[in-house]
């Protein structure tokens, strides 16, 4: 007796002080996963409550067993959703902890419920249903932000900002055109969602262990029941199977890089240097040390929280790349990550959300910093080959003699008098200064997807129809 003691007390000590009680709490403890899994709990007894009622329907259990497990796993629902559940790690995970509670709620119906089904279907239904659920509320989210762009480029349709290219100003936009642009983003995001859905609303439920089942399910009816589809064709495959949440957090890396970039541009724009915008004090905090300080800390921490969302996908492609089919114990580890990444950026949209309905534009300080830097250079060389039918390798050339002479002069192109124009080109004309304005500039960008106003309005107003 004293060996074996001093042999437990060896492997704790081994293992450290987090685990008293030896191996077979270490064991208990990596093992389990309702500490993470009972997210799933609202989705566990939505499976479990189709499954019951197509073995009565199909005349596997009976009608009155049916009824007692409906019964009985609502009463479970209502205890987990008010809080008094008691969550079991000995019990494992989710599937096993409702099972044994409904057990001691309705008796030997409960025994019933796993027939022709086994927790490696249980469970890929469950996620399933779960990262479908995280699936619509990422469409509802981003189209929030959608309608948040869409009002501030209502606003400043006609509103003049520099456009930029390697962070250098290249030509005047509208601060329309620009907040569009996410729009046009977000879209491509709320579009991969919905691929993602469709792709994914197949029912695993009924596949069983691995091979389906001998007896006379209903997979068609459980699915319908369910809102799948169809059933998964293939048992092997539906138990596997982890691309959905793969195809989630993918979808949901690309939509937090869009959201980082907008996020690094209202760092900048927010700037002393830039003054571009006006952050709201709901999403900006102030220094512990520095009383002028406002700082855009809920762009910054969007900003990071793509680094969570990125490695939730790395993680969950690293896991599946070695599994062999079926299921394997590895697959476990599926589900933290994924909640952690919807987590995230359902808090990343709704902080975007807030800032961009709150913030503004400073409209003088966007027209001024557009017309820096020569930014109606392109304006200056169009007319050359629209009006001179001059080659546009020649325009680009004359056109930068010109900007080398603003720029030893300190002047903008505006500024130069129609004498210095005409001595590096004789034939241009006073017509010129008609495009070098930033406001000349944008109201000429007419081609489809332009920056001129009009184009902004008709994409605005296509984009209100689309999102109803």
């Amino acid at each position: 007796m004293t060996d074996a003691k001093d042999s437990a007390k060896s492997a704790n000590a081994m293992w450290g002080g987090r685990f008293a009680a030896g191996p077979d709490a270490i064991m208990e403890a990596i093992n389990a996963s309702i500490g993470f899994d009972k997210r799933m709990a609202a989705q566990d007894i939505q499976g479990s409550r189709a499954h019951a009622a197509m073995l009565a329907a199909q005349g596997i259990i009976s009608d009155n067993d049916a009824e007692a497990i409906r019964e009985g796993l609502l009463t479970v629902l209502s205890e987990i959703e008010t809080g008094k559940f008691d969550f079991k790690p000995s019990l494992e995970d989710i599937h096993m902890n409702v099972e044994a509670r409904l057990k001691e709620i309705v008796g030997e119906p409960a025994g019933r419920l796993h027939t022709a089904r086994s927790r490696n279907d249980q469970v890929a239904t469950d996620f399933k249903l779960w990262v479908r659920d995280q699936m619509d509320a990422a469409i509802a989210g981003i189209e929030a932000l959608q309608r948040a762009f869409l009002a501030q480029a209502e606003a400043g349709v006609t509103h003049v900002m520099p456009g930029f290219t390697h962070l250098q100003t290249a030509q005047p936009v509208t601060w329309g055109h620009h907040m569009m642009a996410y729009v046009e983003m977000l879209g491509r995001d709320a579009s991969r969602f919905r691929d993602a859905r469709a792709r994914m609303n197949e029912s695993p439920l009924g596949t069983a262990a691995l091979a389906g089942t001998s007896f006379d399910i209903d997979r068609d009816a459980t699915a319908k029941a369910l809102g799948f589809d169809r059933p998964a064709a293939n048992s092997l495959d539906a138990v596997a199977d982890r691309d959905f949440a793969l195809e989630f957090l993918s979808a949901s890396s690309i939509c937090a890089m869009h959201l980082s970039r907008f996020a690094e541009e209202l760092v900048i724009w927010s700037s002393a240097q830039f003054r571009f915008v006006t952050l709201s004090d709901r999403f900006s905090t102030g220094s512990s040390i520095m009383p002028q300080k406002k700082n855009p800390d809920a762009a910054e921490l969007i900003r990071a929280k793509v680094a969570r969302i990125f490695g939730a996908n790395t993680a969950l492609m690293i896991v599946m790349k070695g599994l062999p089919l079926t299921y394997s114990k590895d697959m476990q580890e599926d589900k933290e990550q994924t909640f952690d990444a919807a987590d995230n950026l359902m808090l990343a949209l709704a902080a975007m959300t807030g800032m961009v309905i709150d913030m503004s534009a400073n409209v003088e300080a966007l027209e001024k910093a557009a017309a820096s830097g020569f930014s109606t250079a392109t304006d200056l060389a169009d007319w050359l080959v629209r009006t001179l039918d001059m080659p546009f390798r020649d325009a680009h050339h004359v056109t930068g003699s010109l900007v080398k002479i603003a720029e030893d002069q300190g002047c903008d192109l505006p500024d130069l008098t129609l004498a210095q124009m005409q001595a590096i080109h004789a034939e241009i004309t006073e017509d010129v200064f008609t495009v070098l304005g930033v406001q000349n500039s944008v109201a000429s960008r007419t081609s489809y997807g332009g920056t001129a106003p009009g184009q902004v309005r008709a994409q605005i107003v296509r984009w209100k129809e689309k999102l109803g």
